[in-house]
């Protein structure tokens, strides 16, 4: 089975819609840098509905032992940069991220990224959910912004369209 590296945001949307549980289901190992764990521990202190890293015992906080100085010149956050990081130490594993920037950079690196909507479609292939749809509508409820075409995309990847 596969190995993730996650950012920020597919952990918060996937815990918003009631699909963080998922990740121990797609994933043998899922693992977060301190930069992603203060981001949600910041969350949470301002009142945020967010995710408790120590709430899921399969979770684990390993951060990188370097990060590449040309990323810090990026608008990226620390969580998405500790991230890519760490998966490029360990290319073996899938980076879940969401933002665009984020994305292409760590594609550009080599790595094998996936957002929030790909959990979706995989969590549908292997069976653990039926349907993506309900669950891209509560992402978009959820803060997620999600285009009518890329809706429409994953949905037709999905078979629901």
């Amino acid at each position: 089975m596969l190995k993730a590296v996650s950012n920020t945001s597919p952990l918060l949307y996937l815990y918003r819609i009631g699909g963080i549980q998922w990740l121990p289901k797609l994933f043998d190992e899922v693992w977060i840098p301190e930069a992603v764990k203060n981001e949600l521990k910041a969350g949470r202190s301002k009142g945020y509905d967010v995710p408790n890293p120590d709430d899921y015992s399969w979770l684990k906080v390993i951060s990188p032992k370097s990060t590449p100085s040309e990323w810090l010149a990026l608008d990226l956050g620390a969580g998405e940069i500790t991230a890519m990081a760490l998966a490029l130490e360990n290319p073996d594993k899938v980076i879940l991220l969401d933002d665009m920037l984020a994305r292409r950079t760590a594609q550009a690196a080599g790595l094998q990224v996936w957002g929030t909507l790909k959990v979706l479609l995989e969590a549908k292939s292997h069976g653990i959910i039926d349907k993506v749809e309900p669950y891209v509508s509560k992402l978009g409820d959820s803060g997620m912004w999600i285009s009518a075409k890329i809706k429409e995309r994953i949905l037709k990847l999905a078979g629901e369209s």
